[in-house]
């Protein structure tokens, strides 16, 4: 099911991404190089961790996830215990209970991150009308992927261009189609003191928070790749053995035809010309 989703999503950012990019209204991504590219990539893990560190303190009170479990946190460095504590400050629905009545309740490590709001309705409604997304696979539903992200965070400006007439409640964003997002820019550099007791700039914040939902889009990334340099490998291998082999084969067919076949008068006279004299 999350395979379809992302692929799902994937179709729909690229149709959107061509029509905008037609339209001459999205500036190209910022190029950054980014640790889990090419067929030898892998994650970031501190950068993972501290970018899960900033959505749960800065995104989620606006974004939701609701494809990501408290327990995959473990997987990129949190404990169990720190994962534990962390889901226990969330609340979710449970029940019936022995009387039939739904009951709220703590968060486990099985349950999902719990959304800022009940439903689109009521974000919308926080939120000036507009939807924030859900970042699950947001790497993978927008066009420029990883890049994009991280120029959307860097991208605000104090001012928009004096040709620009800003709508009400946006704010003027270099890399956003159309320049106007109604979301004010939500890291600035030192957003986030971390447990190492570190603050980063802005640059660095946004590429910790890209990190961790890279990751969330794609936590079997490194599998994946891992899985493809073993099949190539394998291949590399096999044909390298199955043209010993043919040429193998062919010899033994050509020497064949070479001594019995039909050039054995010119083999007769070959042996003739080396034959050692008497």
């Amino acid at each position: 099911m999350r395979k379809l989703l992302i692929t799902a999503a994937m179709g729909v950012s690229l149709a959107v991404s061509n029509v905008a990019y037609a339209a001459g209204n999205m500036v190209k991504p910022i190029d950054v190089n980014w640790s889990f590219e090419g067929i030898f990539g892998t994650f970031d893990r501190e950068a993972i961790k501290k970018g899960g560190q900033i959505f749960f303190e800065v995104c989620n009170a606006c974004h939701s996830m609701n494809l990501m479990s408290y327990r995959n946190l473990v997987d990129i460095g949190w404990t169990e215990d720190e994962a534990k504590e962390l889901a226990a400050n969330y609340e979710v629905q449970d029940g019936p209970n022995e009387e039939g009545e739904m009951f709220m309740r703590p968060a486990r490590l099985s349950d999902r991150f719990v959304s800022p709001f009940p439903n689109e309705k009521a974000s919308r409604f926080a939120n000036g009308g507009a939807y924030p997304p859900d970042l699950s696979v947001i790497t993978k539903a927008r066009v420029g992927g990883p890049d994009y992200i991280y120029s959307l965070l860097v991208g605000y400006k104090d001012e928009a261009p004096e040709h620009v007439t800003m709508a009400e409640g946006t704010h003027y964003n270099e890399y956003f189609p159309g320049h106007q997002i109604f979301m004010a820019a939500p890291l600035y550099g030192e957003t986030v003191e971390f447990p190492d007791g570190t603050s980063v700039d802005l640059d660095t914040e946004a590429k910790y928070i890209v990190n961790f939902l890279a990751w969330a889009a794609e936590p079997e990334l490194e599998e994946r790749k891992s899985l493809g340099i073993k099949v190539l490998l394998y291949l590399i291998v096999l044909t390298a053995m199955l043209y010993a082999l043919k040429r193998r084969i062919w010899n033994r067919i050509c020497l064949d035809e070479y001594t019995h076949g039909p050039y054995v008068d010119q083999y007769q006279k070959d042996l003739d010309k080396h034959k050692m004299p008497g």
